[in-house]
């Protein structure tokens, strides 16, 4: 990947102009507005490439297509940052987009905890960027965007003058980009034990330790969804993780509350949260494996008024997905067995690689199997500070279903 470039210095970063020239025959995605290009997309590359540098796209016959990041290791080799041919990829850039995304969710009125930035759907692939009050939490997901680190930290505290800033990039994803996984402070250190509020409710968030960037922001509508059906209800949590829609149950009038989990030290989070709201009279959490646990109850015929499922993506692999299929209709199974002639379920998949058609077909061939029948209360996916971009199929993965089973 050796031919004529030239680099320049801006803003302290290394710019080398690079061309990338894609293959004649390409997916109609990259030209409808998808900022992903595959290795198997480009034809050939002007310029010496190690990986994270920002490039000038072309189709093959020379025409501007955009200007993103590359990384050779990458089966996606470019994501596309912009298509306005104008616009300078530097410092400026990224503190512009990510004020852009922080005018947005105002406007939409997510201010006190939300995600600031949702990567491609903020035209800032690779990126994920959470509000808690005023501290916040970093991935960079790729090695392009893992380059503009600093100019992003840069960015939040001449927009924020946060609290703190933490990095969770100890996730798996970038060892395929060729970075380590890490975490960290990237400001003056702080307590990562913060509480937040939702929908009335406390809650702790371990910025450190929790799982993703400490807390689930994308299903903070679809909680509060829950508030009609639980009252006064006998209500059944499964894979609770720190107990948010339990605690959500509670509050809204249920009469009793079990949530498990098969982590001991989610468990005691979600004790520690029902506490701090003052309900853990009603709502008990333990440590269990929650196949096991709907298994056995179904047998032994116990009954509930409402079953929540809120399982962790069952696949990340599309060579997996019947798997995660059956793991779906599984659980959705032996959760509709434990409801009462009358009672809700309410169940989740965060799996991008199950769409909603199949996911809500898993759902009545559960129901099939279990010989009962659903009448739908409503189908939601996350949150609108997780904006969905139609034409970027990953901007779409969470799907949050309310039915009746009678």
């Amino acid at each position: 990947m050796k031919s004529s470039s030239f680099s320049i210095f801006r803003d302290g970063y290394l710019c080398v102009m690079i061309k990338v020239y894609l293959a004649k025959k390409i997916s109609r995605r990259v030209v409808e507005g998808h900022p992903w290009i595959f290795s198997n997309e480009v034809d050939r590359v002007e310029g010496e490439v190690k990986g994270g540098e920002t490039v000038t796209v072309f189709t093959h016959d020379n025409k501007f297509i955009g200007t993103g990041y590359i990384n050779p290791r990458s089966q996606i080799m470019v994501r596309l940052l912009t298509r306005n041919r104008n616009e300078v990829i530097d410092e400026e850039f990224f503190y512009k987009r990510i004020l852009q995304s922080w005018e947005y969710r105002k406007k939409i009125g997510y201010t006190e905890n939300c995600r600031l930035v949702f990567g491609e759907a903020d035209s800032l692939p690779q990126l994920i960027i959470d509000k808690f009050n005023d501290y916040f939490v970093i991935q960079t997901l790729a090695l392009g965007i893992d380059v503009w680190k600093p100019a992003i930290v840069n960015a939040l505290n001449k927009i924020f003058d946060p609290k703190g800033i933490y990095e969770r990039n100890d996730v798996p994803v970038r060892e395929v980009e060729g970075m380590s996984q890490q975490k960290g402070f990237l400001s003056a250190p702080f307590d990562t034990n913060i509480i937040i509020k939702e929908n009335g409710l406390k809650f702790n968030v371990d910025i450190e330790n929790g799982q993703k960037t400490g807390y689930f922001l994308d299903q903070q509508d679809n909680r509060k969804a829950i508030q009609h059906i639980v009252k006064g209800a006998n209500v059944l949590g499964a894979f609770t993780y720190t107990g948010t829609f339990e605690i959500h149950a509670a509050h809204y009038g249920a009469k009793s509350v079990i949530g498990f989990d098969i982590s001991e030290n989610a468990v005691q989070q979600a004790n520690k949260n029902a506490a701090l709201n003052g309900l853990e009279d009603i709502c008990k959490f333990q440590t269990a494996n929650a196949f096991d646990i709907l298994k056995q109850w179904s047998k032994e015929e116990k009954k509930f008024d409402v079953v929540m499922l809120d399982p962790p993506a069952f696949t990340k692999s599309r060579e997996t997905i019947q798997k995660a299929v059956a793991g779906y209709k599984e659980i959705n199974l032996r959760g509709m067995k434990l409801i009462e002639p009358g009672g809700f379920l309410v169940t989740s998949s965060c799996t991008s690689l199950v769409n909603a058609e199949l996911f809500l077909h898993t759902i009545e061939m559960a129901a099939k199997d279990a010989k009962r029948k659903l009448r739908q209360v409503c189908f939601q996916a996350q949150a609108p500070d997780h904006p969905i971009v139609r034409t970027i199929e990953n901007t779409l993965y969470l799907k949050f279903l309310i039915v009746e089973v009678q």
